[in-house]
């Protein structure tokens, strides 16, 4: 349990009157034609090889650019690749780039700097976890596992001609190459900088990194040169501040232009004529869960990991703490991306619960629960160790900042975790494949460290599948045995709210985050 300290009374009008003062100086400090938004953490890193979270994915999305992109309506559009041919029964690509697109050193990009930076990923030296997503190139696997000192499977044409060449179709491989992962980089300036390319990027997108004070704020600029829609900002500066109640009070005073609203928050704002009307929202295509160790004790144990599932009530704290911010989740996929029919494997049986613990000797036994410095997450954490404790398990919350907290659940140090995933792409295999095939434990996406032959062969039989009918029928047996088996215990899809100040023109909330370039935006 998370230990609180007494503290003595504090003059609030004091606070706020110093708070006041040192925010209207920082108002004035404020870049001229920035907008400003908040993270509430610091990125652990901007370079596209490593990143396999939201927020530094949402930042390099503005940075960087890849073959093609997705648009708002989550199809596959143009991006560096102005068209490409899709040959030998969807096991060849061969795309043609546009011409003139400069990285921001103006360095003009070529097919060999996808190349560069694909093997990039797939170096078995490098520390990607994001192999993943280009393995499937012929020659790839080879490569990674140092047989070879090439992929046969990217070959560069000529100038602005690349050609991709698969070990066997997989449907959704150009939604894979809208991803952070196949973004382009400059070799020159990733050999030159080395690990300390992440505070040094050179990339083609709409901004260019100006400065990253960590643990303060990030800022952007405009990339006047870019080969697309310029922004109509003259740049973004990203405030890292950690509190909730900082960063609604910092919006509240004009030091913030766009928040996502705290949950703390929500019906205030909702219920406000003045602010209502400056809200955005949308279904968001994640998932929320608590993550189990199913590779050790105790949770290697499948009844103790339902008897944690029925031990919390989740559409209660949906309803009353949550406000209704989301959807029951029946399984990992989103409802709106599963075509299927799927029923809850599971629900609130505090009663069988206690029962299981018994006869499996944990009650009383502490289990290692690891989440986030988020505010809300910790208010969850805390509902739902209240509902562990009442079934006899003794939930020991720990708290760590995100970067900590990514690499303890990645090294599986943790019993029980809470967290989410966010769509890289729109298709359930996105929701499977990196979660629970057993080649991705750790931090390529499968933290569980779930392990099971037949969900491996049905997502994989899912991902060569020729037809729509064919690919839902495997991803739909696959993600009814995942939730039978309960590696996750699954809470809801979140759908995101943002607030923004009333001269902010053009916002938009996106799907999936890296549609959004930061281009449209404007005052």
């Amino acid at each position: 349990m998370i230990q609180r300290l007494k503290v003595p009374f504090i003059n609030i009008s004091v606070v706020l009157t110093v708070l006041l003062a040192f925010s209207s100086c920082s108002s004035r400090d404020r870049l001229e034609g920035h907008i400003y938004y908040r993270l509430s953490a610091n990125p652990t890193t901007l370079d596209p090889a490593l990143i396999v979270d939201v927020p530094g994915g949402s930042i390099s999305a503005k940075l960087f650019n890849g073959l093609v992109k997705l648009d708002e309506n989550l199809n596959i559009i143009p991006d560096i690749a102005e068209r490409w041919e899709i040959k030998e029964n969807g096991t060849v690509y061969i795309f043609y780039l546009k011409r003139g697109v400069l990285f921001h050193n103006n360095q003009e990009v070529t097919a060999t700097d996808f190349k560069y930076s694909f093997m990039r990923i797939l170096n078995p030296k490098g520390r990607s976890p994001n192999t993943w997503v280009l393995e499937k190139i012929l020659g790839a696997r080879d490569y990674i596992g140092g047989k070879t000192k090439d992929i046969y499977g990217i070959e560069v044409l000529d100038k602005y001609r690349l050609k991709l060449k698969l070990e066997k179709p997989f449907s959704p491989f150009l939604n894979l190459l809208s991803m952070t992962a196949a973004y382009v980089v400059p070799e020159k300036e990733v050999e030159k900088w080395g690990e300390d390319f992440s505070s040094h990027i050179i990339g083609t997108g709409p901004f260019i990194l100006k400065e990253w004070k960590h643990n303060n704020e990030l800022v952007l600029v405009r990339n006047n040169n870019y080969f697309s829609e310029k922004a109509k900002v003259k740049g973004i500066v990203y405030r890292i501040i950690p509190e909730d109640l900082t960063a609604v009070t910092e919006f509240e005073l004009g030091n913030l232009d766009v928040i996502t609203i705290p949950a703390s928050e929500y019906s205030k704002y909702s219920n406000s004529p003045e602010w209502g009307k400056l809200i955005s929202s949308m279904d968001g295509l994640n998932t929320y869960y608590i993550g189990f160790n199913c590779s050790r004790p105790p949770f290697d144990n499948i009844k103790l990991r339902k008897a944690v599932t029925y031990s919390i009530d989740i559409k209660k704290i949906l309803r009353t703490f949550y406000e209704e911010r989301g959807r029951l989740a029946k399984g990992p996929v989103p409802d709106i991306l599963r075509k299927w029919e799927m029923t809850f494997a599971t629900g609130y049986e505090p009663e069988k619960a206690k029962k299981i613990v018994e006869e499996e000797r944990m009650k009383g036994r502490a289990i290692n629960f690891y989440v986030t410095a988020d505010q809300e997450v910790i208010d969850i954490a805390e509902i739902i160790q209240s509902y562990l404790k009442k079934a006899g398990f003794n939930a020991r919350i720990k708290q760590l900042e995100w970067s900590a907290y990514k690499s303890a659940i990645n090294n599986g140090e943790a019993d029980i975790f809470w967290l989410s995933w966010w769509a890289d792409y729109p298709d359930p295999e996105n929701f499977l494949f990196p979660l629970f095939h057993s080649s991705n434990h750790g931090a390529s996406g499968n933290r569980t460290r779930y392990t099971n032959m037949e969900v491996d062969r049905l997502i994989e039989n899912g991902q060569r599948a020729e037809s729509h009918v064919e690919k839902n029928y495997y991803y739909m047996n696959a993600e009814k045995i995942i939730s039978e088996e309960a590696p996750w215990v699954f809470f809801w899809h979140k759908k995101d709210f943002t607030l923004r100040q009333p001269y902010i023109k053009n916002y938009r909330i996106y799907p999936i985050y890296s549609i959004d370039k930061g281009t449209e935006v404007s005052f």
